[in-house]
């Protein structure tokens, strides 16, 4: 279990590994990595501020994806993002936080 926290303050952002996504293990898994994101089905609001934003061109011919910007609740850092994603079984979160925003903490405090 990784409890992550913020690459430019410290602050604990209590992201586990535990919560990662491990349904996209393959070639969009990889991608991602090669990207430098790893993805999350939950992650602890409370230990972020969330900025809405609703791009203005839509990204498939569904229409426009909405994402909420994840920034360190201390110091205001870009961490990463959230956004709906739908599926068969409703709809859901799903959370892409930038690998070089973060830094491992020291599970033990």
């Amino acid at each position: 279990m990784s409890i992550d926290s913020c690459g430019s303050c410290g602050y604990p952002l209590n992201l586990s590994s535990s919560n990662r996504s491990t349904s996209e293990v393959g070639s969009s898994y990889k991608k991602s990595l090669k990207k430098g994101l790893i993805s999350f089905v939950s992650v602890d609001l409370s230990r972020f501020t969330q900025v809405d934003e609703i791009s203005c061109f839509p990204l498939t011919l569904r229409g426009y994806r909405p994402k909420t910007k994840l920034l360190c609740r201390k110091c205001g850092a870009s961490i990463g993002y959230g956004y709906a994603s739908s599926s068969s079984s409703g709809t859901s979160q799903k959370y892409s936080i930038k690998i070089q925003a973060l830094q491992p903490s020291d599970a033990t405090q």
